[in-house]
C-alpha cells in the first residue's frame, strides 16, 4: 500500500453548481482524482480589485495523488470560469486505511 504522504486534498471554489459539477465529473472520469465532494452555500469574503466582496460559492474538496497536482491544477484552470481560481492543496496527515486503499485502486 502507498504512503499517506503521496496524497493531497485540493480546495477549489466556484460560483455555480454546474461549474463545480462539471469540474468534478471531468476530473474523476479522467482518473486524475479519486473523488470530488461539492459543498453548497459557502460564504467567501475577499478583496478583489480593491473592493471587499462577499459571494455564496460552492466548495470542491478534491482527493488525489501529489503526483497529479500539476495535471489537476491545469485542468481546473481550463474548466473554471474565474480569472484566478482558488486552488489550494494540502497534504494528508491521517486517513483511514480502507479509504487510502480505495484511492490507490481508483487512481491506478
Amino acid at each position: 500500500m502507498e504512503n499517506i504522504n503521496n496524497y493531497s486534498i485540493i480546495f477549489v471554489t466556484t460560483d455555480t453548481f454546474d461549474i463545480a459539477r462539471n469540474i468534478a465529473r471531468i476530473l474523476v472520469s479522467e482518473k486524475i482524482v479519486a473523488c470530488c465532494s461539492i459543498v453548497h452555500n459557502v460564504l467567501s469574503v475577499y478583496e478583489w480589485e480593491g473592493n471587499l466582496k462577499e459571494n455564496m460559492e460552492y466548495l470542491l474538496i478534491i482527493k488525489t495523488k501529489k503526483t497529479n497536482l500539476n495535471i489537476v491544477e491545469n485542468r481546473i484552470i481550463e474548466l473554471h470560469n474565474y480569472e484566478i481560481p482558488e486552488i489550494i492543496a494540502v497534504s494528508l496527515d491521517a486517513v483511514s486505511v480502507p479509504y487510502l486503499k480505495w484511492m490507490e485502486q481508483v487512481l491506478t
